[in-house]
């Protein structure tokens, strides 16, 4: 596009646009509250979705998105005002761009591999995916109708961005989808887990309401293996999918490690996002928070502590910010809320008052060695360097495991790997036929960009095994 003003073509405005994100509360002002802290882009939105290039073979759709979402055609459409079809565009290949343009870590993601990066800086692909959807939900109506019934049954186990998007895909297929899920409130960790400053819970909501408006069916209070057996669903129902994602968090393996005041991550932050818990508080005002660990959960603990008037929170990690997992972003969000930051650093043990409550941890600087098999440096322990930290409560933020299949027992016998992780084919389906499986309960604790892939590509797998049997 050529102006009067503007000599060159839209290719070449990454030369005189500089990038830009959406508008952020000042930090004073959003650590005493919980309401998301960006803003939308005003019309500015069409300069920026200009900066892209559009390359014959961009590297944000190639390597950058586990989507494959059709990034630069839906940011010529942004940059033209035509953010009704850029938002359609998006909506072809994601269930919830909405959401992911909230949650998902683009600066390790398809900004991380924008060709831009070469000499400038990237486009703000996130922020500008999150204007056209925001812009389509204020100005269309989306549900889309609701597709002729197949007569196909379908269970999905999960709530969860996996379960959502599975169960958004089948029913546009026209089968009849029943959303089972253990918690009091659909959403999975989307609402009980990822707090409200990062993605508040009416834009969870507004998605589910879509779902049921496309004839979904979403029961809650219903553990499958516990309340229902999977054996009966299998009956029930012609195929089932499992989403019930990875939340047997990592155990922390040093003294001390169970006395009063060390917390899983978890659920310190449920409680802190629902507000509604049958546990005791985890009260953290006023107090000196450590919290171990460098991923995105970490990140949650450390800002959600702050808002919750903790006097300091602590993030200790053994290795460098380099090699941290956490999305920068949300590092740069915490250092900004006052968060402080010990990097290699580990906490080898843990010592409690006379009362029995965490009083000390006691650590150890760490450098780094030789990389390991993903190719990250491996952190070892520096000799005499053990030191003493004072704190009052201590959040564990190592990660998750697969839930192991069914507390009440795998009596289906679906493999799982020696991680608990589900095995599947390359439809998506377990040792059990017309049992398919996803996300977090596969791969472990992984994104919800890919969640929401491995889901679609369930979907497509459950559709091509069920139109391939013969009805009884």
């Amino acid at each position: 596009m050529e102006t009067a003003a503007n000599p060159w073509p839209a290719k070449h405005n990454r030369r005189y646009i500089a990038r830009e994100s959406p508008p952020k509360r000042d930090a004073t002002e959003r650590i005493c509250d919980f309401d998301e802290i960006y803003g939308l882009f005003d019309e500015a939105v069409r300069a920026q979705a200009s900066r892209c290039i559009n390359c014959p073979d961009p590297p944000c759709v190639k390597s950058g998105c586990p989507l494959a979402n059709r990034i630069p055609e839906w940011l010529a459409l942004a940059a033209d005002g035509r953010f009704l079809e850029a938002a359609a565009l998006s909506r072809s290949t994601s269930n919830m761009p909405e959401i992911c343009s909230r949650v998902c870590p683009q600066d390790r993601l398809c900004e991380n591999a924008c060709i831009l990066n070469a000499r400038s800086d990237p486009v703000s692909i996130g922020a500008v995916e999150k204007f056209i959807n925001e812009y389509a939900f204020a100005h269309e109506p989306l549900d889309g109708g609701v597709a002729p019934p197949n007569g196909r049954k379908v269970a999905v186990v999960g709530s969860g961005p996996g379960g959502m998007a599975c169960a958004d895909e089948l029913a546009k297929l026209g089968y009849a989808v029943t959303i089972f899920e253990a918690q009091t409130r659909p959403g999975g960790l989307l609402v009980n887990g990822i707090p409200s400053f990062k993605l508040e819970k009416d834009v969870v909501e507004r998605r589910f309401d879509l779902l049921r408006r496309r004839g979904v069916k979403i029961e809650c209070g219903v553990t499958v293996g516990r309340d229902v057996p999977l054996s009966l669903l299998r009956e029930k129902f012609d195929a089932v999918y499992l989403a019930i994602g990875a939340q047997k968090p990592k155990e922390l393996d040093i003294p001390g490690a169970d006395l009063r005041g060390v917390f899983h991550a978890l659920p310190f932050l449920i409680q802190k996002n629902i507000e509604t818990s049958d546990e005791p508080p985890i009260d953290v005002r006023g107090k000196r928070v450590a919290v171990l660990g460098g991923g995105d959960t970490a990140m949650d603990c450390l800002r959600t502590a702050i808002r919750c008037g903790a006097r300091e929170a602590i993030c200790i990690y053994r290795r460098d910010l380099e090699n941290m997992p956490g999305s920068r972003r949300e590092y740069l969000n915490a250092v900004e809320e006052g968060a402080q930051f010990m990097f290699l650093t580990n906490a080898v043990s843990l010592s409690a008052n006379a009362a029995g409550q965490v009083c000390e941890a006691r650590c150890v600087r760490m450098e780094l060695g030789e990389p390991d098999t993903k190719g990250r440096r491996k952190p070892r322990p520096i000799p005499a360097s053990e030191f003493t930290l004072s704190i009052d409560v201590v959040l564990i933020a190592y990660g998750f495991d697969p839930v192991p299949i069914f507390a009440a027992g795998n009596s289906d016998k679906i493999d799982v790997n020696k991680w608990s992780g589900v095995i599947v084919d390359e439809n998506q389906m377990t040792s059990v036929p017309g049992v398919f499986a996803g996300g977090d309960l596969v791969r472990g604790p992984d994104l919800v960009v890919r969640a929401v892939r491995d889901s679609r590509k369930a979907a497509a797998g459950i559709h091509t095994y069920l139109s391939s049997q013969t009805r009884v």
